[in-house]
C-alpha cells in the first residue's frame, strides 16, 4: 500500500531530479554549441528550469515535517563538522534535525591537525594512550591508527543504544584531550550522548591520504555509536569530489552518505538519511546517489 510519505518522499526525488537537471542544463555544459548571445525564448526557459528547481527547496521544506512524522523524537544527533564545513549548511541540518522531533546535542569541530599525514604521529600516540587510560572494551587498542581514533570519537560523542546517553568519565577524558590536542573542539558543557553522528564534509582534497583517514575515522565511529551519516554538497558528489571518492572507499558499506547538503532539499534528504540509518540500513543518496534521489520508507 502506498503511504502519504511514500507518495510525497516520491515528490520529493522527482523534485530533486528536476533540480540536478537544471544544474547540469545551466551549468559549462549548456555553453556548448552556443552562441554568445542566447535567444530569448532560451532565457525564458533557463528561467523557468530556475524557479522548478527553486520550488523543489520550497516543497522539500515545506513537506518535511510530515515526512518525519516526529521519528526523531528523543533519538538526538551529534554533528561532526570536518575542516571547512559550511557555517549555514550546519544551521540548515539543525533546523531540519528539531524539525524532526530530534535535537542536536552539539556541534564537534574537527581540527585540520587530524586529517593531515604529517600529524599522524600525534594521532597514533594519543589514541594509543587513551586506549589505555579507558581500560579494556572500551575501544580496540590493536586497532589501526584512525579507526582507532574513530572509536574514541565515537566515545566522545556517541551512543550504541537507541535514545540519548548522559557522558560518562570516559566521554569526559577523550573530550579533553582531543581539545588539548588540537584535534576536536567540543561544545562546552555535559552535552549528552547521541545514537546518531551526522558528519558535514569540509573542503578537503580527496586525495589519497585525506581519503584514508576519513575512512578510518568514520568506520572507526561505526563501531561506538548507534549510526553515522555523511553529508557533502552537491560538488563533493560529482566526479572529482571528496564525497564521490569517499564512497569508492570500504566505509560506505557501514555508513549512509548523502549529497547537495547545502540545499533545503538535500538537508530534508539528509535528516532522512539518518532515520535510515538509525532503523539499520544504509546507502547512498542525493543527486548522484546510487540507492536514489531520497531514501523512501
Amino acid at each position: 500500500m502506498i503511504t502519504y510519505r511514500h507518495h510525497v518522499v516520491s515528490l520529493v526525488a522527482v523534485f530533486l531530479a528536476l533540480a540536478v537537471g537544471v544544474v547540469l542544463g545551466g551549468g559549462p555544459l549548456s555553453e556548448l554549441g552556443r552562441d554568445d548571445a542566447q535567444p530569448a525564448p532560451a532565457r525564458a526557459v533557463t528561467q523557468q528550469a530556475r524557479l522548478a528547481a527553486g520550488y523543489g527547496d520550497t516543497f522539500a521544506g515545506a513537506a518535511a515535517e510530515q515526512l518525519y512524522d516526529g521519528r526523531l523524537a528523543d533519538r538526538p544527533v551529534a554533528l561532526l563538522a570536518m575542516p571547512g564545513a559550511d557555517d549555514s549548511t550546519v544551521a540548515g541540518l539543525t533546523e531540519q534535525v528539531e524539525l524532526a522531533g530530534g535535537s542536536v546535542t552539539g556541534r564537534y569541530d574537527v581540527q585540520p591537525a587530524l586529517l593531515v599525514a604529517s600529524e599522524k604521529a600525534l594521532v597514533d600516540t594519543l589514541g594509543s594512550q587513551l586506549a589505555a587510560d579507558l581500560g579494556a572494551g572500551v575501544v580496540d587498542a590493536d586497532a589501526a591508527t584512525y579507526a582507532r581514533m574513530g572509536q574514541l570519537l565515537g566515545v566522545a560523542l556517541a551512543t550504541t543504544g537507541e535514545e540519548a546517553s548522559a557522558p560518562t568519565e570516559e566521554t569526559r577524558t577523550v573530550r579533553q584531550s582531543l581539545a588539548a590536542a588540537e584535534l576536536v573542539v567540543s561544545p562546552e558543557g555535559e552535552t549528552p550522548r547521541a545514537p546518531a553522528v551526522l558528519v558535514v564534509l569540509g573542503d578537503s582534497e580527496p586525495t589519497a591520504a585525506t581519503l584514508a583517514v576519513l575512512d578510518g575515522l568514520l568506520s572507526g565511529a561505526t563501531e561506538t555509536s548507534r549510526g553515522v551519516v555523511v553529508a557533502g554538497t552537491t560538488a563533493a558528489g560529482r566526479a572529482g569530489g571528496l564525497l564521490a571518492a569517499l564512497r569508492r572507499e570500504p566505509v560506505a558499506d557501514v555508513v549512509t552518505t548523502v549529497d547537495g547538503a547545502e540545499s533545503t532539499l538535500g538537508q530534508v534528504t539528509t535528516v532522512l538519511g539518518v532515520l535510515r540509518r538509525l532503523a539499520g540500513e544504509g546507502g547512498e543518496f542525493g543527486a548522484t546517489g546510487a540507492d536514489g534521489a531520497v531514501p523512501l520508507g
